[in-house]
């Protein structure tokens, strides 16, 4: 059942809705037009963030966990989708090698792997589970807590190829962000497809990048149907040398809060906004909610504590943050029971398959939400992806807004595979 979604009905909104639903096909030509163009990462997820007067993604992640949130009605899309993508990238796969991350003692995240690895053998490929992570020397067996099970094999590296014992793929599935770096076992790989590639890994790369890249996709998105393009892109701007630990750079920190804020105070009074503005300092690379706090006001920045200091400086795989982004931030006001809540949607290629609310009862309109004490809330995308409504009255049917969820994320799926253009270090030696 997809839970019913209390939202700001009234505003900018309502005719940001009602100008994307009645712009449909037109969206949807432009699309098939960019796709043509553009190669659309292997998988992704997206966090959108609904303000009521605006709408807009977060964060993109192109290695995304979560998969077992799924609801088993979201799964026939996911098939497909994915059927669609091998056949796309490798038409003659047989063999998929699922490489996860390495942490294994998490057996949500590896409910997550089994998840991807049953969607994959439902596309038609045998798929089996490759560790590269040193501690898996032997065939394993880890119980998952809906008393499934899922089996982890070492993988097996010989000179231009990667797989398990009496298994060579033609296909390797990276569930692994690279946070801590790329792996040699990874590299130099011949006449195997690396999904996504090793680029896409947080080593090398940037959420600047790509909001830069989403920011100049929102634009051209904007002039398509009218509307100003920072109704669906939330304002950046990125320091590159500071130490929390240290206390140093956060003269470059202070002055790009104060400047941000501005300009979205400048905004808000435009559109007659009477919230207060807020921006997330996060680190410009790595995921799972770390290194990010709220900063409502540019003084908060002078009293930072040392909590505050040491959490903002290591990030997952105990990396330490030199960069950060600093992001407008966006306010939710989807609930959940009267919790807060955001959606997160879920693309295989260029289709969206589905997604869920994160939902956290502790944190406010302004906060994180992923952190820890999160819940999801499935939402089914099924029938409201392929049917919304146009001419309906904006907010009187939820597949409408649920349509619009799955065209912000494809406008950050696009940026996503620009993104990815533009980093392809064969490109540059093609060049």
């Amino acid at each position: 059942m997809v839970p019913h979604l209390i939202t700001a009905l009234t505003g900018p909104i309502n005719e940001l809705e009602q100008r994307i639903i009645d712009s449909m096909p037109a969206i949807e030509r432009w699309f098939r037009m960019e796709w043509m163009e553009h190669t659309p990462p292997f998988y992704s997820s997206v966090d959108i963030r609904n303000a009521g007067f605006k709408l807009a993604p977060v964060d993109t992640n192109l290695y995304p966990g979560g998969w077992n949130n799924l609801t088993a009605e979201m799964l026939p899309l996911a098939v497909q989708a994915a059927m669609a993508a091998i056949e796309k990238i490798c038409p003659e796969a047989r063999n998929l090698l699922l490489i996860p991350e390495n942490h294994t003692r998490n057996t949500f995240y590896l409910s997550n792997v089994a998840q991807l690895a049953r969607i994959f053998n439902m596309a038609g490929l045998n798929v089996r589970i490759g560790s590269i992570n040193p501690e898996i020397k032997e065939n394993t067996t880890f119980a998952l807590p809906d008393g499934d099970s899922v089996l982890l094999e070492p993988v097996i590296r010989n000179k231009t190829r990667l797989g398990l014992k009496d298994f060579d793929p033609c296909t390797i599935l990276l569930n692994n962000d690279l946070s801590a770096g790329i792996p040699g076992i990874l590299e130099e790989l011949h006449e195997q497809y690396l999904l996504p590639p090793l680029h896409a890994g947080w080593c090398v790369r940037r959420k600047s990048t790509h909001f830069a890249n989403y920011e100049e996709v929102a634009k051209r998105f904007g002039k398509l149907i009218g509307i100003d393009p920072w109704l669906i892109n939330p304002i950046f701007a990125q320091c590159g040398e500071v130490n929390f630990a240290e206390g140093e750079g956060m003269e470059c920190l202070t002055t790009n809060v104060d400047a941000l804020l501005t300009k979205i105070r400048r905004k808000y009074k435009e559109f007659g906004i009477h919230e207060k503005p807020f921006v997330i300092v996060k680190a410009d690379n790595g995921t799972y909610g770390m290194g990010i706090m709220t900063v409502r006001d540019v003084k908060d920045l002078d009293v930072l504590n040392r909590k505050t200091r040491n959490k903002m400086s290591v990030i997952k795989d105990g990396q330490e943050v030199n960069e950060v982004i600093i992001q407008e931030g966006v306010l939710t006001l989807e609930r959940i029971n009267d919790a807060v809540a955001e959606p997160v949607v879920y693309l295989l290629d260029r289709f969206v398959v589905g997604g869920f609310y994160r939902v956290h009862a502790q944190q406010g309109a302004d906060e994180l939400l992923s952190a820890p004490g999160s819940s999801y809330v499935p939402l089914a995308f099924a029938q409201s992806l392929s049917l919304p409504e146009p001419g309906v009255r904006p907010g009187a049917s939820a597949p409408n807004r649920f349509y619009m969820y799955g065209v912000i994320a494809r406008l950050a799926l696009l940026a996503g595979s620009i993104e990815l253009e533009q980093t392809d270090p064969m490109a540059e030696i093609g060049d």
